[in-house]
Parts: C-alpha cells; structure tokens; sequence
C-alpha cells in the first residue's frame, strides 16, 4: 500500500494564491495523484500542475465570510465527479464551506475517500461566532476530518474546542529561505500587508508617527493596496510626516503592490518590521520577515506571541500604547543575535515543503491503518 500513488483531491477556491501554493507543494512530493475542486475557476499557473482533466471548475464567486448556499447546490454535480474520481482523500480548504462540500458529498454518495481539513482562519475564528447554526456546522465538519491542520497552536486549539480530533500545526511557511540578509538601515521601518481595515495600517501609520517624533532618521516603506490607501497618505500628512520617495528625504514611502523580488529587497534593507492588524494567524508576512533579519513589532494576538517573545527576539505592541525610540534600543543592540535567531527558527520550522511532506506521510499512516 506505501508505493501506491495517494489519490488526493483538493476542493478549494482555485484562483486563490494560497490554494495554487498547496497545490505546487503537493505535486511536489513522490507518490501523490493530485486532482482538484474549485468553487470558482483556476488560476493559470494550476495549468503545469494538475491538468485540466483532472479539474472541476464550479465556477461560483465563493465569498469566505459565508453566503455560499449557491455552492452548496453543486453538490450532486461535484459528488457524481467525485465517485468517477475515486480518491483516497478529499482535502478541504476553508471548512466552513468547500469542507461543507467535501462531508455532504461523502455521506450523501457513500465515497471511500476520507476527509483532511485545512482551517484558513476566519472559518475558525469567526465564521463559528456569528450564529449557533454555523457553529454547528462548523463542529460537524471539524468531525468529520480524520486529519486536520492549522498554522498557529492559538487556531487549532479553538479547532479542538469545536470538536476536531487530530489537528496538525505548522506554519503556512516559505517556499525557500532567502539569502542572508546584508547589512540593515537601522531606521528603516517596513509594512506590507494589504491596506484594508482588517490589517490596521492606520495603526501602522500612528506606531511609526510615535517612533519618528524623537528619531529624525526613522523612515517607513509601506507596500501593498487597498481601499485605505489615499486615508493614509492624508494620516501621515497630517502626523507631521513627509510623503514621497526616500531618497528624495521623505519620512514615508508607498511603493504600491509589489512583486517578490522587490519584497525581499525591501525585507533586506529594513532593520524593523511592522504589522497590526486586529486579527491573524501565522502570517507569512511575518514568518518572510524573520527570514531576512528583521526585528517584528506586532500586534498583542495569541498567533504572534508563538512567534515573538516580546523584547527578546522582537516586541508585541500593546492596544493603545505608544512606543517610543527608547523601547527598541535592546532590541537594537542585539539586531544581529535576532536576525540569526529569528531565521534559524524559520529554517527549522517555516519552511512549507517539509510540513507538507510530514503532513501526507501522516494521511498515509491513517490510510494504511484503515486498511490493515
């Protein structure tokens, strides 16, 4: 049974980023017979790594924070794919609906196949909270995995509060470690995650406004988009900062969305890493900032604290406190002791391709004790 190909299905959102990087990381590895579900349609790059054969597009603008009835109503097409498929597992993505999708399926049409279930975050964390009926949901999707796995221990310890049984734990990781990082500008400050209310980075914006009123050299680059974009070019205005280019002698940079190499020259060059947002979990944000050397301050949530021990490998910025140069002088007197702490612990436990390899060796254990 070891040397036979594992038929797995993912069941997902296609044109999710996430989804594809799952997808590389699976066809990756020796012995895999990967097909996949998508609620909506695939993205391009799904081309080199599951054909189109062996893809299902349901094509449904699938909306994470619930509403997903109209999937629900593919389920006798998806369920009638899945018996011609016949797969050893159905891996689920976002449980509180493609993980509706892949129990209903399997108990509605008797499939063999068994249920593994990646927890995204809002699925656990939120979706749970807004009614007694997804609650419920979500509790018998969670039991009905025979495996499941979240990024953050905070995440799967709620998963076990709502009835999961086995929950695996390991970061969303990195593809690769980065080369080491050269020398840092030891006042340059980066923020990257996406400009929308979740994210915070109006707090960003206010943290670093804090910092630069006693620190005449402190600049902040701030990449991506959003709706908040243009707010937060007037916020930093109005702090007193100057908005531009950094090498013109601006305080603050928007760069806009950038593209992996420009993310990494930006993670080299900073010394600090900055990221509030009101709700996370293992951000693989963070996890490539620690790659490349940076110090984190981040906000006070239970996922960073498993990242960050405050004022030793990086600081937990408290709700409402302000923080001031003087509150990362150790920090910054250690800033090559950290760097080098911080990227060992990425290299030992963030990188994807070893969690996922350990991940199907765990599918095959389950599978081979079933049949035993």
């Amino acid at each position: 049974m070891a040397d036979r190909p594992m038929r797995l299905v993912l069941i997902g959102d296609g044109e999710s980023v996430h989804l594809l990087k799952w997808a590389l990381a699976l066809a990756a590895q020796p012995r895999v017979d990967l097909w996949a579900v998508s609620s909506r349609g695939f993205l391009p790059a799904f081309d080199a790594v599951v054909p189109s054969e062996r893809r299902l597009a349901l094509g449904h603008a699938t909306r994470h924070g619930g509403g997903n009835v109209a999937v629900l109503r593919q389920l006798p097409r998806v369920a009638r794919w899945l018996q011609q498929v016949d797969a050893d597992w159905l891996h689920a993505h976002y449980l509180t609906s493609h993980g509706t999708l892949a129990w209903l399926a399997r108990w509605g049409w008797r499939l063999r196949a068994r249920i593994a279930g990646s927890a995204w975050g809002s699925d656990i964390l939120v979706t749970p909270q807004r009614s007694a009926a997804l609650r419920w949901l979500t509790t018998r999707v969670l039991r009905a995995c025979a495996l499941c796995t979240s990024d953050s221990a905070h995440m799967g310890q709620r998963m076990h509060e709502l009835g999961a049984g086995e929950v695996m734990v390991f970061p969303f990781g990195l593809d690769e470690l980065p080369p080491p990082a050269g020398p840092k500008d030891v006042a340059l400050f980066y923020a990257n995650r996406a400009l929308e209310p979740l994210y915070r980075p109006e707090r960003v914006i206010e943290t670093f406004a804090s910092l630069a009123r006693d620190w005449p050299e402190a600049r902040l680059v701030v990449a991506h988009d959003g709706s908040l974009a243009a707010a937060l070019r007037v916020q930093a205005r109005a702090c007193g900062l100057s908005v531009g280019d950094l090498e013109q002698g601006a305080r603050v940079q928007f760069t806009g969305r950038l593209d992996a190499v420009q993310q990494a020259r930006w993670y080299s060059r900073a010394q600090w890493y900055l990221s509030l947002p009101a709700s996370d979990s293992t951000s693989v944000s963070v996890l490539e900032s620690l790659a490349h050397g940076c110090i984190p301050l981040l906000s006070d949530l239970p996922a960073n604290r498993e990242l960050v021990r405050h004022g030793d490998n990086g600081l937990i910025v408290a709700e409402g406190t302000p923080i001031r140069r003087a509150d990362l002088q150790g920090l910054a007197a250690r800033a090559g002791a950290i760097a080098q702490t911080n990227r060992q612990w990425v290299a030992q436990h963030g990188l994807f391709a070893p969690c996922v390899a350990t991940f199907l060796a765990r599918l095959r254990q389950i599978q081979d004790a079933r049949l035993a």
